[in-house]
């Protein structure tokens, strides 16, 4: 057998920078029905150039930024990373726990202390920094403190996000104990405080939009203009709910890539990015038809720009991108429904109290309903266990009555999502449920019915529409291919783990996918 020569032996060089890119509410069906609009250099070069999954899905069910950036860094389930959401209820207080809040660490330009140490699993980025012996250089950087910080993971040498209050980009000392110079330097030169109320938010491609139509809504009416500004005590909130907060980003993410040695070297590095591609301040598609259709175009000029920059600095040939999304979670439904459409309203207060009376009516008058949060309620374990009843038994009676009460679809206890034979559909419920900080009954209402909570934002339950997003992996050698199969983002920490010749993170369960 002929021998292999020694350039052929040779394993490929490793990228110097993975700049790994979370886009929150990027769908596939808006990127490519917008394709027309954008320029060669950011959505389109990635839909020619790289391997392009067309069908990506978050592996779990009720999907938000926190959730999906955890899976996005750890390969993980919520099951498993311990972050099923934005927030969840603690048994001990009854209070809503944010899931990067800690006491134990100040902030840097914010007075938010915080840290990932509610992610029980390593991250991509911790396992790179124990390869390289703290070596590697990564740096984490979204509008979002949630998404900063649980794509820095550990191990990071630093998270930034954008201050609600101040404008500011701010850090935790978890990664260091004061705040970096060139962040420092950013800060005193291009203050986003000395601007917001100068910024104006309007369509960045006026005479184009006006003869594109993709919304229904637009077909007859012809281009709604839009101009919006950004003043009051939420101004800083609406600039991250806008697509001009994708421009604060790749500002400083320039800064970062002049300030820090990222891509310097041979020891590969990790840029982590986070995006906004939803609606202006969250509306609906018939409320504000011609923003979402802007978001996309601005956000290709975005991409290009920060791909223009990276390889200007690290060089074409050193970078791996990924770009991938959290899953949509907006409501297409502004509220004004015809009244044929089958609706309701199902209040998560009433359920307990009533539930509580009926647990009362079996058991004993107690109070056996500790609290509720989103969807989900908590039962008080230890009430249940002085009284030296089977908590089997009250899940089961929870459960039978529950699913009796209008609009309810479906009821999960935590005994039967843990007991439950597999069934895709019970599985992604399951894969999102966390033992350790999820309620004891999870409930789901109709489609179209709507959940009233009593201290948090209302939600709407979709029903079953399928929504796909895109995932990208560009550059280190990788072959252009489009792939229409479904694949779950958990694919993607083992994955580009393989490409830096690392382990995968130590909670992650999917195969690593096949690049080349």
């Amino acid at each position: 057998m002929a021998l292999m020569s020694v350039d052929a032996q040779t394993s490929a060089e490793l990228p110097r920078l993975v700049v790994n890119i979370l886009v929150d509410q990027l769908r596939t069906d808006y990127m490519e029905a917008f394709a027309p609009l954008y320029g060669e250099e950011g959505l389109k070069r990635l839909m020619a150039e790289a391997r392009y999954y067309t069908d990506a899905q978050q592996p779990f069910h009720r999907v938000d930024r926190a959730s999906a950036a955890a899976t996005l860094s750890t390969g993980a389930p919520p099951s498993a990373h311990g972050i099923p959401g934005l927030s969840w209820l603690s048994r001990e207080t009854l209070q809503p726990i944010f899931c990067v809040d800690d006491s134990r660490n100040k902030g840097l330009q914010t007075t938010d202390r915080t840290s990932p140490q509610r992610l029980l699993t390593t991250t991509l980025t911790d396992e790179l920094e124990q390869a390289t012996a703290r070596k590697a250089i990564v740096y984490s950087i979204a509008p979002e403190r949630e998404m900063a910080v649980l794509m820095a993971g550990h191990l990071a040498d630093g998270a930034f996000w954008i201050n609600d209050l101040t404008g500011s980009w701010c850090s935790t000392d978890y990664y260091g104990n004061s705040y970096p110079s060139w962040a420092a330097s950013y800060e005193r030169t291009n203050p986003l405080s000395t601007r917001i109320r100068k910024m104006v938010y309007e369509s960045v491609y006026e005479g184009a939009l006006q003869d594109f139509h993709y919304f229904q809504s637009l077909s007859d009416a012809g281009q709604k203009d839009f101009k919006h500004k950004f003043d009051g005590d939420r101004r800083y909130r609406l600039l991250k709910n806008s697509a001009l907060v994708n421009d604060e980003v790749v500002s400083f993410v320039q800064q970062c890539l002049q300030g820090t040695a990222l891509g310097r070297d041979r020891v590969p590095d990790i840029l982590n990015v986070g995006f906004y591609a939803g609606n202006f301040d969250h509306r609906s598609v018939t409320e504000a038809p011609s923003e979402l259709q802007d978001a996309y175009v601005r956000l290709d000029q975005s991409l290009a720009q920060l791909m223009a920059t990276v390889e200007r600095v690290v060089g074409k040939d050193h970078v791996l991108y990924v770009v991938s999304s959290t899953g949509y979670a907006d409501s297409d439904d502004n509220g004004q429904r015809l009244t044929q459409i089958p609706t309701g309203t199902f209040t998560m207060q009433r359920a307990s109290m009533l539930l509580n009376m009926y647990l009362a009516a079996i058991f004993g008058q107690a109070q056996y309903v500790e609290a509720t949060h989103d969807n989900q309620i908590y039962l008080d374990h230890k009430l249940i266990e002085q009284r030296q009843l089977r908590l089997a038994d009250l899940l089961a009676r929870s459960g039978e009555f529950l699913a009796q009460m209008a609009g309810v679809r479906q009821v999960y206890t935590s005994q039967s999502l843990m007991l439950s034979s597999w069934e895709p559909r019970v599985a992604r419920i399951r894969a999102g449920w966390n033992a350790a900080c999820s309620g004891d009954i999870l409930i789901e209402v109709n489609p179209g019915w709507t959940i009233v909570y009593e201290n948090s934002t209302n939600y709407t339950n979709p029903g079953e529409a399928y929504l796909s997003f895109p995932l990208f992996f560009l550059g280190a050698d990788i072959e252009a291919r489009r792939i229409d199969e479904v694949v779950t983002t958990a694919a993607v920490a083992p994955t580009l783990a393989r490409c830096l010749r690392i382990r995968a993170p130590n909670g992650s369960c999917e195969a690593p996918l096949v690049l080349r």
